[in-house]
C-alpha cells in the first residue's frame, strides 16, 4: 500500500491529518535539514497507523514536501 502524503514544516505541533484514503498531511516541528524532518514524517506515521516504523520506506519525494511512502 501507497500512501501519499503532504508535510508541511515549521508546524507549531507535530500531528497526522488524514484527508482521504490514502492521503495524509503530516505537521512536524521539524526543517527539513540533513534528513531529520523525514525521520519525524515516518515516526509520526508509523505511531498513527500503530505500525513499527522499520514498515515505511520513502519510494518518492525524498527531497520533496509531496511523499509516497509505501507499507511493507
Amino acid at each position: 500500500m501507497v500512501l501519499n502524503i503532504k508535510v508541511i514544516t515549521n508546524a507549531k505541533q507535530n500531528r497526522v491529518e488524514k484527508i482521504g484514503d490514502d492521503n495524509f498531511k503530516v505537521y512536524i516541528t521539524q526543517k527539513p535539514e540533513k534528513g531529520k524532518a523525514n525521520k519525524k514524517v515516518l515516526e509520526l506515521l508509523a505511531e498513527y497507523l500503530d505500525i513499527s516504523k522499520s514498515r515505511l520506506i520513502i519510494r518518492l519525494g525524498e527531497k520533496n514536501k509531496n511523499k509516497k511512502i509505501e507499507i511493507i
